[in-house]
Order: C-alpha cells, then structure tokens, then sequence
C-alpha cells in the first residue's frame, strides 16, 4: 500500500498512513542498527532487567510498609495533642475525644492484615512492620485507658467496688438508757 492513500471502506483516504511491518528482516527499513545494539544482547538484558526490576519493586514495597506501620506514630501524637486539650474534667468533648483513641487502634488491630495486603511478596518481610504496627495501636490504645483513667472513669479505687462489698459486721451493741420524749 502506498504512503499517504489507506483504503477505508472501500475509499482510498490521503491522509492515512500504514504502519503495518509485514518483513522478516532485522531493521524493517533501510536504516542499519545504530552502532552497539545487536537484537541478540537485547533479548539477553530482558531477563537481569526483569530481575533488578523485581528487586526495586520489592524494595519499594517493603519501603511502603515500613512507612504504613509508622503511620500509627502521627496518629498517636495527634491523638495525645487532643487528649491534653480536652482536659481532665468529665464532659462531652473529652469523652468522645477519649472513646474515638480507643476506638481507632481496635479498628486497626483488626485489620492488620488488610492493612498489609498489598505489600506481601515472597521476597518482602512483613513480620518487623507488622509488629511496628502492632506495638504503636497498643500505645494509642494505652493512651485512651490512662485518660480514661485520668477522668476517673476506670474503677481503680475501693471506693468505687463499695456497692458489691458485704455490709460490715457489727462488732459491738449498746443498749439501756433513759428515753427523751
């Protein structure tokens, strides 16, 4: 077919070009190879290419993981930041603000494995972010115990089992005298 006239439905078109390479040859054109490029050496750098390619793609993802369990780090800060302005008196704000640090590391300590997901390969070792991972939520979760605590919320103190206590035992009785009317 001829540069520049396609045939389209039967109708040549001047402004087509075919780019279809029907030859057999090395170079398809006359243009030679450039100096230095065989397409023997090619074929052979396809597979060290796929594996330093392989490689970096694992390196990338055990880099991206390292960076998903830290993530909880940013959490944990911002979270205490919050906690410390809500104060210690017993009110709306620092209560939800109290109840959304536990509910975040629980919600995210259940989905570790999700979380992780699309960074396992057999070549990137998950165990050390996942235990990063692990141990900062645990943290985050301490954090909402002790304000927990610190709004008097928990029941550490004897005073606060008093109602589940037996009454005391009287140990001595009184009796006689005189009745005032």
């Amino acid at each position: 077919m001829d540069k520049g006239k396609a045939v389209v439905g039967g109708a040549r078109r001047r402004w087509a070009v075919d780019f279809t390479d029907n030859s057999t040859s090395p170079s398809s054109r006359d243009i030679p190879d450039p100096l230095g490029f065989s397409r023997a050496s090619l074929d052979q750098d396809d597979s060290s290419l796929s594996s330093q390619k392989k490689d970096a793609e694992s390196n990338w993802k055990a880099q991206k993981a390292w960076e998903v369990a830290q993530a909880p780090f940013k959490n944990l800060l911002m979270m205490g930041f919050m906690m410390w302005m809500a104060g210690s008196t017993v009110h709306l704000f620092s209560i939800g603000i109290t109840f959304s640090a536990l509910w975040q590391p629980i919600s995210a300590l259940q989905g570790v494995g999700k979380v992780f997901e699309p960074y396992r390969d057999s070549k990137v070792e998950l165990l050390g972010p996942k235990l990063l991972f692990v141990a900062l939520n645990l943290g985050g979760l301490a954090l909402g115990v002790w304000k927990l605590n610190t709004l008097g919320l928990l029941p550490t103190h004897a005073s606060d089992w008093v109602s589940s206590l037996p009454p005391a035992q009287e140990v001595e009785y009184s009796g006689g005298g005189i009745s005032l009317h």
